[in-house]
């Protein structure tokens, strides 16, 4: 049934006219020559924030018109426009971090702390004269401009930060990577401080004090790097890819000059599920409006239609792209709560109705837009199956592991008739060529129960360099030469947090029949950037045994030199007064462990090569002493959504080397060989 054109209102519901009410739509000065009350020119989306700012606040890519004053930051140091930049920026390795302010709280039309970039005129205007007009829809001109990123650091070049000629999503992928890097690191330090401060608010502070945005200005329609599916944990990481700017509110929205008049459209929502959303249909999405939605009964009123709320439904009428992000449950996770981009709706109808509190709700059904890829329909597929394996469709076999691993690794072949992988023994472990008895032993700590953060007498602590490798949730802070879990030699218990490769594997895998390049492995649940994935398990080959020029082992790990995604993956120290971490291809330095896996081995041998993985390879010990033969376990890279091929970086094929295999992975940054 068209439900669009079959919706009848209920009795208590009442069908929305609103007309254009321009004396509620905050003016604004129009950038330096433009002039936004000019029709004989094509129509232009004025790219501005909606809502007032406190004098001195920086103004982003705003001109600096009567009370916006223009900023200029560095990470450390900040200064108005034109002044030396001596006075030191908070953003030091402390836990209480504080941004700086004129005393009051910048806010948006919701009533939430609003967040633009500092910088400088010159930066603003190198934007506009780089800004590109792209036709956005029903003809409107959007005025994109390109990003600008700052890559230097007191002088210093930032290897993390993205290039001129990174592309779109290279850009997103390391402006997220740093943000998630610098996430990690304060929740490690704010752990021994006791700090009450959220770390990714702190991350994300420090982000928009130094710049480091993908994405800057509003948009109507899809955001350049960002894809349907992307997922995400906390609102911030939104806000620093340019996908929805409040890092509160659920409507983000911007003034648009349409040719005909000037309206505040909605561009983005985050469906959150604070207002009884109804998102059992994924291509519909019944969403409610913002505000009157308080704990406290006595503050507890009528939505009214204005700032957001009027956004939607000058929408209705305007007929623009909303982008739409989805927020579930997801029991896995800390905050409890994943969300993922759902791509492009546009609003069919609106309505007020009474809540089960007694207010007066605004109510909006917006439809997804046709032919859009998957996204959030995926994640409930994929629930569906981790609740009942047996609804998984085109499954060959069951269970490849025979039960050696905690959940069942299904083999699916939606592809040809191949009846699955050939021949090998499935092993959860390593198998050496000497017992691990005759081994160096590897020092254990003293701790009682578990080991604690910041306690200086833990072995295994300072062994990691002072700081215990994971969060608490099991999650690696940073990349290292080598992580020292705790082991058999340890007094403290299983459940130490020091103590997350040797478990195993924690996720619902399946081998699939890729289109071009055999079998693949995929997970049914989302992964966390940095989280534990699984061991490369095999047989451990003797150096002076193994014939490099060999192809007919195709499963075969060594630690070659990977890219410079993977190299980059410890993002961002310098921007908290620490030291870089980052190894360079020319300083990189090879293990002479190699592992095969052709006879037997585990779900990682299934793993391809790809030049833009989401996957990184760590050395791992907890056995045993011999730092030259470690494990090698994967981590995740970024966060993978769910149905995500795994892939991680098997190196670069160096100059003057006739070794190398043709690469297929497809990506835009595909070295050719690997």
């Amino acid at each position: 049934m068209d439900r669009a054109r079959n919706f009848i209102p209920a009795p208590n519901q009442e069908l929305l006219d609103a007309k254009p009410l321009r004396s509620l739509a905050p003016m604004f000065p129009a950038p330096m020559g433009v002039n936004i009350n000019q029709s004989s020119t094509p129509p232009l989306v004025v790219v501005t924030p909606v809502g007032q700012f406190p004098t001195g606040f920086g103004a982003g890519s705003l001109p600096a018109f009567g009370s916006f004053a223009t900023f200029s930051a560095t990470v450390n140091a900040f200064s108005p426009a034109g002044t030396s930049a001596s006075v030191p920026i908070d953003v030091t390795p402390v836990s209480a971090y504080k941004t700086r302010s004129s005393g009051v709280t910048p806010r948006n039309d919701d009533g939430e702390p609003y967040s633009v970039s500092q910088t400088s005129a010159s930066e603003r205007q190198a934007k506009r004269s780089a800004g590109l007009a792209a036709e956005g829809s029903n003809g409107v001109k959007v005025k994109r401009p390109k990003p600008i990123y700052r890559n230097h650091v007191s002088g210093k070049l930032l290897a993390f930060l993205p290039t001129s000629d990174s592309t779109p999503r290279e850009a997103v992928e390391a402006v997220h990577m740093t943000f998630e890097a610098l996430r990690r690191r304060h929740l490690q330090m704010d752990e021994t401080l006791d700090a009450s401060r959220r770390a990714d608010l702190k991350a994300g502070a420090i982000m928009m004090a130094s710049d480091i945005r993908a994405n800057v200005g509003k948009r109507v329609g899809t955001v350049p790097g960002v894809e349907i599916g992307d997922i995400f944990y906390f609102r911030m990481e939104l806000c620093i890819i340019g996908l929805h700017a409040p890092s509160m509110s659920g409507i983000d929205y911007m003034s648009a000059n349409f040719g005909n008049g000037e309206d505040s459209v909605a561009i983005c929502i985050v469906a959150a599920g604070g207002y009884e959303n109804d998102d059992d249909d994924t291509d519909t999405l019944v969403y409610s409006g913002s505000g009157g939605n308080s704990r406290n009964t006595e503050e507890r009123h009528d939505q009214k239609l204005e700032r957001g709320n009027l956004a939607l439904e000058r929408s209705l009428h305007r007929k623009n792209e909303i982008r739409v992000v989805r927020g579930f449950k997801d029991p896995a996770t800390i905050t409890g709560k994943i969300y993922i981009y759902d791509g492009l709706y546009k609003i069919q109808e609106s309505w007020k109705e009474r809540t089960k509190f007694g207010i007066n709700c605004f109510k909006y059904r917006l439809q997804r837009e046709p032919g859009q890829r998957d996204g959030a329909v995926v994640w409930k597929r994929t629930q569906r199956w981790i609740q009942n394996a047996s609804t998984r469709g085109k499954v060959i076999q069951h269970d490849l592991s025979s039960g050696a691993e905690t959940f069942p690794v299904c083999v699916v072949n939606e592809e040809d008739h191949e009846k699955g992988p050939g021949h090998f023994t499935y092993t959860t472990e390593v198998k050496y060529p000497r017992p691990l008895s005759s081994m160096r032993a590897l020092q254990g700590c003293g701790c009682q129960s578990v080991c604690l953060p910041g306690d200086a007498n833990c072995a295994c602590g300072q062994h990691n360099g002072g700081d215990l490798p994971y969060s608490s949730a099991g999650v690696l802070v940073c990349r290292k030469p080598v992580i020292y879990e705790c082991g058999e030699a340890c007094h403290c218990s299983l459940n130490c947090r020091n103590r997350v490769c040797q478990k195993g594997i924690r996720y619902h895998f399946e081998v699939f029949r890729t289109t071009n390049r055999g079998w693949g492995l995929r997970c049914w649940g989302p992964i966390r950037a940095g989280a534990f994935i699984c061991e490369y398990a095999g047989e451990v080959i003797d150096e002076l045994q193994v014939n490099l020029d060999d192809s007919e082992d195709d499963y075969i790990f060594q630690t070659v030199c990977p890219g410079e995604k993977t190299l980059k993956w410890n993002s961002g120290p310098e921007l908290i007064g620490e030291e870089s971490t980052y190894v360079s291809p020319d300083e990189f330095q090879p293990l002479p462990i190699k592992i095969s896996a052709k006879q037997i081995g585990n779900v990682s041998r299934f793993i391809n090569h790809s030049c833009s993985p989401n996957v990184f390879w760590q050395p791992v010990q907890y056995d045993h002493g011999d730092d030259k033969h470690p494990h090698i376990m994967f981590f995740a890279l970024n966060h993978i959504p769910p149905m995500t091929e795994l892939t991680y970086d098997y190196g670069v094929v160096r100059a003057g080397t006739s070794r190398g295999k043709t690469c297929l992975c497809g990506s835009l940054t595909c070295r050719g060989l690997f």
